[in-house]
């Protein structure tokens, strides 16, 4: 039963990798929490303190949503806040050619 559960994650794991492949030369941005993974065409990140602590909040457009479990991983806008860091990075388009693979 266990071996069934992981292989089937193995497989989502494997088809949205795929799909991220696909998609990544739509998107301008690469945004990482500490709970998820996104593509975006436009990030607007915000440090919000809160007495000795500083919480970020995150709006994020045209989106796509690294995540197995979500039926649709393609949003239009993203709020998110967050206590952790934020990494967000311009893509480059010339670094963004991958191989073709059969």
């Amino acid at each position: 039963m266990n071996e069934d559960i992981e292989s089937y994650e193995n497989a989502l794991e494997l088809e949205l990798f795929r799909e991220y492949r696909d998609v990544i030369g739509l998107f301008s941005y690469v945004v990482e929490t500490d709970r998820r993974f996104y593509l975006c065409n436009q990030v607007d990140v915000q440090a919000r303190p809160v007495g000795q602590d500083v919480f970020f909040e995150l709006t994020l457009t045209d989106a796509w949503v690294w995540d197995i479990y979500r039926s649709s991983r393609f949003v239009r806008s993203v709020r998110v806040i967050t206590y952790k860091d934020v990494n967000v990075e311009e893509l480059s388009k010339p670094d963004l050619d991958f191989p073709d693979r059969a």
